[in-house]
């Protein structure tokens, strides 16, 4: 999350939005796009990964399938990284700092 979130804050993301990320199904701060789009990242996650037809139909709705691939992609490097890290034990480095 940490290099995650200076990216996302960098790119104009509120504090207050990067902190809700955790809720973002309920959140008022994130478009139906990106609630999709962080619904199927979600499906990826989970062990084990499943991405249920009802969001990958709802993630249709508004990205190509060009751009599913993409966001796919990107939630598999995700993944692998956060596990990687997790396997040797590497820490937040600090760089975002809500605060």
């Amino acid at each position: 999350m940490d290099t995650n979130a200076v990216g996302s804050s960098r790119a104009g993301a509120s504090r207050e939005k990067i902190a809700s990320v955790e809720h973002y199904a309920s959140s008022g701060l994130f478009s139906p796009e990106e609630k999709a789009a962080l619904a199927f990242a979600e499906g990826m996650t989970n062990t084990p990964a499943e991405v249920s037809d009802a969001v990958f139909a709802e993630a249709h709705r508004y990205f190509s399938e060009p751009q599913l691939v993409e966001l796919a992609a990107t939630a598999a490097m995700e993944n692998y990284r956060a596990r990687f890290n997790r396997a040797f034990l590497v820490e937040s480095q600090g760089f975002y700092r809500p605060g």
